[in-house]
């Protein structure tokens, strides 16, 4: 990456700056090449973050199977976080899994759980048997006391597996019918599948481990047992193992880092967070592969108010990401992203993948419950890490006034409304943007992958007049 003019003396955020077109002989988006080069087998650099209102099993299968990677964080009980690992690698890498409910569920009831939203599959299920399969957009003309086992006339056509893996015909077969399918294979239910759905399995190619199943990273603390925790997870089939706490160069990370080198765990250990040259530097020393760059970016957080430290996160990821190119390492851009730009912006700076957190917490598959507020506009809470709502989940098995104590050094936002965008409510709807976005900005620059862009990338500064001036007009003139 260079500047177009001289570099300021001043830290920058994604808002200050922007990207200069080059001469470029990349004819198409479609011929970009997304796949990141840090040794996690990503096929599109995009990391959904360690939080508990985003990261769950549904949503790291989901992102897994379009190419990126999906964190579990800390806060998962040992036996939880193996149960999700091990639903991760069970799902199909070409067919998310339905929304399972029993017979007896009421639509009030599974409209807590999935919006209804065309693509995304119900399956109604009676002791272990599926009885009904369903598009969740059916529910929106649904009385709220109506139980599924009695919507049988919303049922889909099905699919065969192997006329599912064809997407041409299985477009075609989408289109004669209502846009919907189960898939099964054998006889057994296996997902269910859209037509856009059927259009993806050409765009993306999943992100598989050795064995072709889904890849999911978990996080680890750097408190207590932080090998044997690592060495749980890596056993119920981790592929990456995330080193996490919110002030990452520190004596306490560095040697929790170097343990888990020497355990050999066969995994790529992603450490942090910091947003200088020394603190990468540090980590990668200990053991660390990939760095975790970012202190106070996120939309949860509130460490540069409370406490004055943080750094403007463009600047944070380009000297980060020099420092780390210099040991054979590399670094994840981690918070801070509002717009596909700024997704961009981090990868032309040197990052190897983007972590994103509250732009996924309000989408059909992250975790939590639906709520809809007094206008009928549907959201999920969002809240961040070291918040109180955080520490009172993390440190439940304390008594009371120990749990008291570390209430007292919460910081962050416990409570956030995301709102579950309509044009876009999935994971793969943001995938779609995100991506489009990012390929788009390669074909500018020339790059046919990420480290051409990265080399080819020219980015000047702008003042806020000018970022404002970039935006579309919410209204008419």
């Amino acid at each position: 990456m260079q500047f177009y003019d001289a570099q300021p003396q001043y830290d920058l955020t994604y808002s200050d700056v922007f990207l200069i077109p080059s001469r470029s002989e990349v004819g198409s988006r479609l011929g970009v090449d997304l796949s990141t080069n840090d040794g996690t087998g990503m096929r599109i650099p995009l990391v959904a973050s360690n939080m508990n209102a985003v990261s769950g099993p549904r949503l790291a299968a989901a992102l897994a199977r379009r190419g990126g990677l999906a964190v579990l964080p800390q806060d998962l009980d040992g036996e939880s976080a193996a149960e999700g690992i091990a639903w991760v690698k069970a799902q199909h890498p070409s067919w998310a899994a339905p929304f399972e409910f029993s017979a007896d569920t009421t639509v009030a009831e599974a409209l807590n759980v999935v919006p209804p939203v065309a693509g995304h599959a119900i399956a109604v299920r009676d002791g272990d048997k599926t009885v009904l399969v369903f598009d969740a957009s059916k529910l929106e003309r649904m009385p709220g006391d109506a139980r599924l086992g009695d919507l049988d006339h919303l049922a889909a056509s099905t699919l065969s597996a192997e006329t599912a893996a064809d997407a041409r015909a299985a477009f075609d077969a989408l289109e004669a019918g209502d846009g919907f399918a189960a898939v099964e294979q054998d006889g057994a239910l296996v997902g269910g599948l859209a037509q856009r759905d059927a259009l993806r399995t050409t765009l993306y190619q999943p992100a598989l481990d050795d064995e072709g199943r889904l890849r999911v990273a978990a996080a680890v603390g750097i408190n207590g047992d932080v090998v044997g925790r690592a060495r749980m997870l890596r056993e119920a089939g981790a592929d990456v193992l995330v080193l996490d706490t919110a002030h990452g160069h520190q004596g306490s990370m560095l040697r929790a880092i170097e343990a888990v080198r020497e355990a050999d765990l066969g995994a790529p250990i992603v450490a942090g967070n910091v947003v200088s040259a020394a603190g990468t530097r540090d980590l990668i020393r200990a053991g660390a592969n990939i760095i975790k760059v970012g202190v106070g970016p996120g939309a949860m957080c509130t460490t540069r108010m409370m406490t004055a430290v943080g750094r403007p996160q463009f600047s944070a990821v380009l000297e980060c990401a020099d420092t780390a190119r210099n040991h054979d390492a590399s670094v994840w851009a981690d918070g801070g992203v509002r717009y596909p730009r700024d997704v961009a912006l981090a990868l032309a700076a040197g990052g190897s993948a983007v972590m994103i957190g509250s732009w996924f917490a309000g989408t059909v598959e992250a975790p939590g419950r639906i709520h809809v507020d007094a206008s009928g506009r549907r959201y999920k809470e969002s809240f961040g890490m070291a918040s109180s709502r955080a520490v009172e989940s993390r440190f439940a098995a304390l008594d009371p006034y120990e749990r008291a104590r570390k209430q007292l050094f919460a910081e962050g936002i416990s409570n956030s409304t995301i709102l579950m965008d309509p044009e876009r409510p999935g994971i793969d709807d943001l995938v779609d943007m995100i991506t489009t976005g990012v390929r788009s900005s390669c074909t500018y620059a020339g790059a046919r992958n990420l480290r051409e862009f990265h080399e080819r990338a020219k980015v000047g500064i702008q003042s806020a007049a000018g970022y404002e001036e970039g935006k579309a007009l919410p209204v008419s003139w």
